[in-house]
């Protein structure tokens, strides 16, 4: 069993940033690939970037590629988005999760992820 507590979000404006952290409880995170994923109002969950157990591979949605980093510290249990030049269309609730991943395109699906966070709201004002 895995607990995710995100933390970190709030308003910024346009061009600023923000670091999200995602928490997790027990002894067996580093065994969990970890995501965000974000939902805005009226649209669907959607993925925003992902990171492999070690921290070795990492991807990222085309739409927040060069803006947005993950990286985790397997030692605190914790993952982390840094998300620079924040837009407008990055405001929703965003969501850490947790799952047993190792092929590409299931780190994408968030069907694939066993336990979520309660999410965190990033706003961006322009």
């Amino acid at each position: 069993q895995v607990q995710l507590v995100e933390s970190g979000g709030g308003l910024v404006q346009v061009g600023g940033s923000l670091r999200l952290s995602c928490a997790a409880s027990g002894r067996t995170f580093s065994r969990y690939a970890m995501g965000w994923f974000r939902q805005a109002p009226g649209k669907e969950r959607e993925f925003v970037t992902a990171i492999s157990w070690s921290g070795g591979s990492t991807y990222y949605a085309d739409s927040v590629k060069g803006r947005f980093t993950i990286t985790r510290d397997n030692a605190k249990n914790t993952v982390y988005l840094q998300m620079n030049s924040l837009k407008p269309e990055d405001t929703a609730v965003y969501y850490c999760a947790a799952g047993k991943i190792y092929v590409y395109s299931d780190y994408l699906k968030d069907r694939e992820y066993d336990y979520w966070g309660q999410g965190t709201q990033v706003t961006v004002s322009s």
